[in-house]
C-alpha cells in the first residue's frame, strides 16, 4: 500500500492560523457558544476496545482506504487503488499499479452490511482515496471524495460529489460532478461529512503541511469557502501515516498508524493512535493508542466514519489483514459517548 506520511511538525507560520479561526468566530455555529466540556476527561466509551460490526473483502487486491456507510439503504462503500493489470473500458492496455497509484484511479466498492458485493464504480485521476462522506436521499446516494489527482504525487487537489452509478467509470472531466477547489494550491483533499449538523471537514495539505478546515456544508456547496475553523493537523510530528478521519458535532476524529512490522512488532501492540479533536479550539481533548483487535495480522488501521442509527451515535474503526494480494477488512464499532 502507498500511504501519505505526514508532513513536518507545523512552525509558527502554521500555528498561527489559529488565529484566523478566532478571527472567524462570528460565524461559528451557535451550539459552540455553550461552555466547552473539560477535556481532560477520557471517554470510557470511546476508551474501550471495538466490537466487530463487519468483515470482507474488496474487487480488487489493494487494500481498503476509506469507508462510508448508507444506514438508511443498508450499503457500505469503500474506497481502494486500482490494482495492476486491470484494464477499464476505453483503455488501450492495462496500466501497472505504480500508474494507477501515480494517476490517482480509484475503485469506489458498494457492499451489503453482510459483506456481499453489491455494486462498484471506477474514480479516474481523483486521488489517493484518504475519506469519504455520503448524503443520503430517497432517490439514492451522493458521494463526495478527493478529486484532480496531482500529477506529481497523485494526491487530489480539490473535492468533488456524484451520485452512484453502478459499472460507471468516471473520470475527471465526466458529466455529473460537482467540484471545488477550496483551498488554493492545495493537495491531499479529503472530505468527511457530519449531515446531522451540517458539517464538511476537509483536510489538506499546503507548502507540505497537513491541516483541517472546517465548512458549513450547505455554504461549501454554494462555493462559499470560508471555513468555520482552519488549524494544523496535530500529530503529524509523529511521522505516522494518515488512516482516517470523521466529524461529529463539536469533534473531529483521526486515525494514524501502520501496520505490523519492522519497528512497529505485534508484540508492541502496534502505533495505531485514535484522536479527539475539538473543532472550537483545533486541540487534542483525547487521544490513545487504539487497541482494538490487537491478533490481526498485519493489522493495518484505515478509515474513520461515524454510524447514527440506533440512538447513540457510534464510531467506526477500519483494519486490514492478511497476506499481499489477499487483504481482507474488518469494520469495528464503538460509542462516541
Amino acid at each position: 500500500m502507498v500511504t501519505e506520511m505526514q508532513g513536518p511538525r507545523p512552525g509558527r507560520r502554521a500555528v498561527c492560523g489559529l488565529g484566523m479561526f478566532a478571527a472567524a468566530g462570528a460565524v461559528l455555529p451557535t451550539r459552540w457558544a455553550r461552555a466547552a466540556p473539560a477535556s481532560a476527561r477520557k471517554p470510557p466509551a470511546l476508551s474501550a476496545a471495538g466490537r466487530q460490526f463487519l468483515a470482507g473483502r474488496l474487487r480488487h487486491t489493494t487494500v481498503l482506504q476509506s469507508f462510508t456507510v448508507d444506514e438508511r439503504h443498508g450499503h457500505l462503500y469503500a474506497l481502494q487503488l486500482v490494482a495492476g493489470g486491470v484494464r477499464l473500458a476505453g483503455e488501450e492496455r492495462a496500466p501497472s499499479h505504480a500508474e494507477r497509484v501515480e494517476n490517482g484511479d480509484l475503485c469506489l466498492n458498494r457492499l451489503t452490511l453482510d459483506g456481499s458485493a453489491a455494486g462498484h464504480m471506477y474514480l479516474k485521476g481523483f486521488g489517493h482515496g484518504g475519506s469519504i462522506g455520503l448524503e443520503e436521499s430517497a432517490g439514492g446516494v451522493t458521494l463526495w471524495t478527493e478529486w484532480d489527482a496531482n500529477p506529481a504525487s497523485g494526491y487530489g487537489r480539490g473535492v468533488c460529489r456524484f451520485r452512484f452509478t453502478d459499472g460507471r467509470v468516471l473520470e475527471h472531466g465526466s458529466d455529473g460532478l460537482r467540484t471545488y477547489h477550496p483551498v488554493t494550491g492545495s493537495t491531499s483533499n479529503f472530505p468527511a461529512l457530519d449531515v446531522t449538523h451540517r458539517q464538511l471537514l476537509l483536510r489538506y495539505k499546503t507548502g507540505g503541511i497537513p491541516r483541517f478546515a472546517l465548512y458549513d456544508l450547505d455554504r461549501f456547496r454554494a462555493r462559499q469557502f470560508l471555513p468555520l475553523a482552519d488549524f494544523p493537523q496535530p500529530g503529524a510530528d509523529l511521522d505516522l501515516p494518515f488512516q482516517g478521519m470523521a466529524v461529529y458535532g463539536d469533534y473531529a476524529y483521526q486515525l494514524l498508524g501502520s501496520a505490523y512490522g519492522t519497528g512497529n512488532p505485534a508484540s508492541s501492540g502496534g502505533n495505531t493512535r485514535l484522536y479527539r479533536i475539538g473543532l472550537r479550539t483545533g486541540r487534542v481533548v483525547w487521544q490513545q493508542v487504539e487497541r482494538t483487535a490487537p491478533g490481526l495480522s498485519p493489522r493495518e488501521p484505515e478509515g474513520l466514519a461515524v454510524l447514527r442509527s440506533g440512538g447513540t451515535p457510534r464510531l467506526c474503526l477500519g483494519f486490514v489483514e492478511g497476506p499481499a494480494g489477499s487483504r481482507t477488512f474488518r469494520l469495528y464499532d464503538k460509542a462516541l459517548s
